[in-house]
């Protein structure tokens, strides 16, 4: 069976010497935007998410709790957070967790404050790069385990039947599947595959898709087209749901979303 995948009229606006700054780097398992803030609301990204200040700190509250200032923020996926700065300015690393062995990554852990500040620091670092340099001659070859990490970072394995699951929404996360088919699929019950795929993944079934589906957007967020033809495309059931769905990951409606990267240059 061939899978949908995004395919809308439009153009993808292609970024010129005054957008340097505006960049983003997209892979399969890592993202690193460098940009605007932009107005967001509370927003719960799916991913390891590592913030950093491009200029001054900026402030932030997890959850509902107190805002405080700082220059970095680690937050764990699917934890609801809000950011403000006064200059606008962001980099924000995205690392998709399925495959990720989070104990043996030391900026990860309780207390590692000078191992994250290097991460930060490198961060800033090709943030410096791309605003000094063609930002096209930057990103062939780029390898952001490479930039920021010295190589990739350590795995690991997930059970077979819900990797085989994985993998179908990590290359495509347009595709229009459902639990009961992947359920069918691996052999498992529809209630056994569900407990598994939370035990293994850590959320559930629906909530991991949602997220793909959404990163999934990010790699089209500076085509010029209508945003009802990209909901469809990308398997959202009409333009409602589309924006209810990236509001409440991303803390922005679509629309905003595309208009604040008209002069965002996406690299993959």
């Amino acid at each position: 069976m061939v899978e949908p995948r995004l395919d809308v009229v439009g153009s993808y606006r292609h970024a010129t010497p005054k957008d340097a700054g505006r960049v983003m780097f997209i892979s399969i398992d890592r993202i690193l935007y460098c940009g605007l803030l932009g107005i967001r609301s509370a927003a719960a990204l799916g991913s390891i998410t590592l913030h950093v200040s491009l200029g001054n700190p900026f402030l932030i509250r997890i959850d509902k709790g107190a805002w405080f200032e700082t220059r970095s923020a680690l937050i764990q996926p699917n934890v609801s957070h809000q950011l403000k700065s006064a200059d606008e300015l962001i980099a924000t690393l995205c690392v998709e967790p399925e495959y990720v062995d989070c104990a043996a990554i030391p900026w990860m852990q309780a207390n590692a404050e000078a191992a994250l500040n290097r991460v930060a620091e490198r961060i800033q670092s090709v943030y410096a790069r791309v605003v000094h340099e063609n930002i096209h001659d930057i990103s062939s070859p780029f390898d952001l385990n490479k930039a920021l990490f010295d190589g990739t970072l350590p795995n690991r394995r997930l059970d077979p039947r819900i990797e085989s699951t994985i993998d179908r929404m990590r290359i495509n996360p347009y595709a229009q599947i459902s639990a009961e088919e992947c359920a069918d699929n691996s052999g498992l019950s529809f209630s056994r595959f569900l407990h598994l795929f939370r035990h293994e993944v850590g959320i559930s079934f629906r909530r991991f898709r949602a997220w793909k589906r959404a990163r999934g957007i990010l790699q089209h967020v500076n085509l010029d087209a209508n945003l009802t033809d990209i909901a469809l495309a990308a398997g959202y059931p009409d333009a409602t749901h589309f924006s209810h769905s990236i509001r409440r990951i991303y803390g922005m409606k679509p629309k905003d979303m595309f208009a604040g990267s008209r002069r965002l240059a996406v690299l993959s």
